[in-house]
């Protein structure tokens, strides 16, 4: 979740005219890596090598279905 002062400091850091669309992207942006980082924390990873098997698995099922 995103504070104030986060928000703040991304307003900040923005030049003097900029669009809203920027602005949404970049807080979109610090949210999902605050997101990931809390699941970092927590424990909830995934190994390289179980990205890997998954993306090998599902290819073998999408293989087989056409």
């Amino acid at each position: 979740m995103l504070t104030k002062e986060k928000v703040d400091k991304t307003i900040r850091n923005l030049p003097d005219s900029f669009s809203l669309d920027e602005l949404v992207e970049k807080l979109i942006f610090i949210e999902k890596i605050e997101e990931g980082y809390q699941q970092s924390e927590n424990g909830k990873v995934v190994t390289n090598e179980e990205v890997k098997l998954a993306i090998d698995s599902a290819r073998k099922m999408s293989e087989n279905t056409i």
